[in-house]
């Protein structure tokens, strides 16, 4: 079960997560990260647009958190190959992301992951991964 204590103690193992300023945020069950506006996330300040950096790591650690939470592991995921695609540029604005265990074998997890802004069916960026989980404790 995902509680709003355990979210917080699993992003501060992510020293990214407190780079970009991700938040933790429970729509339901359903787990969602929050990556709040600021300043330094902005990698482009003519158009104005987000760093495509720190969009997937958003991504990143939502697939994280998502594995963590799924497997019920202490041990933090390990990736094993990536592939972001970036479908509109990212505002300057709160940007959220949400994965999906699309698949858990034995030792390897497959994780689909959405970033969005103002509408969750207009996405941002899109992220597909392969991550080494650990087994699960005993």
């Amino acid at each position: 079960m995902i509680d709003q204590p355990a979210m917080q103690t699993l992003l501060k193992r992510i020293p990214y997560a407190t780079v970009l300023g991700v938040e933790g945020v429970l729509i339901g069950k359903e787990l969602t990260l929050k990556m709040p506006y600021k300043d330094s996330n902005v990698g482009n300040a003519t158009l104005p647009a987000l760093h495509g950096g720190g969009i997937s790591g958003l991504m990143e650690i939502a697939a994280i958190a998502e594995l963590i939470f799924t497997t019920q592991s202490s041990a933090l995921p390990k990736p094993i190959g990536i592939n972001v695609d970036y479908l509109r540029r990212g505002h300057p604005k709160d940007t959220y992301a949400r994965a999906i265990v699309f698949k858990q074998g034995a030792r390897v997890a497959n994780v689909r992951v959405r970033a969005w802004q103002d509408d969750y069916d207009k996405p941002i960026a899109t992220m597909h991964g392969h991550y080494l989980t650990a087994k699960r404790d005993a």
